[in-house]
């Protein structure tokens, strides 16, 4: 609806690696974190690009779901990996498991970052506020 599109939750202008991380993550939270959820909506539409960023967000997904998981997908991610976005899925059923919730929020954030033409704006724009700043030349 945010995108102006039908209503899907396939739509065709979110990345399907972004996709897959949301509803799979949106289904296993309570309701008190999904309402997080809200503010992502608008972040990701928009996000679907060509094959060399959903390699990389890929590539990112299964990075989050070996350093938060047990390194293989349990029981309940194995299910939610029969999508055609298991990378996604997978990511998520370890932020479910290991109730990683500002990190899957971030991982978000970064995976539409990969997407983003400005890349280098929008990531120095989410500069910590003691993140050491380095001259330019």
């Amino acid at each position: 609806m945010v995108a102006h599109e039908p209503f899907s939750d396939r739509s065709p202008s979110i990345s399907p690696t972004i996709g897959a991380f949301l509803r799979t993550y949106n289904d296993g939270l309570p309701d008190d974190r999904r309402q997080d959820l809200y503010a992502v909506a608008a972040l990701v539409v928009g996000s679907a690009r060509g094959r060399t960023v959903e390699r990389r967000r890929v590539n990112c997904c299964l990075a989050f779901a070996f350093a938060h998981g047990t390194g293989l997908p349990s029981a309940r991610a194995s299910l939610a990996m029969a999508t055609p976005e298991p990378a996604g899925a997978w990511a998520a059923m370890a932020a479910l498991e290991t109730e990683a919730h500002a990190d899957a929020l971030a991982l978000v954030d970064e995976l539409v970052a990969l997407g983003h033409r400005r890349r280098g704006r929008l990531m120095a724009d989410r500069r910590t506020p003691d993140a050491e700043v380095l001259p330019t030349a």
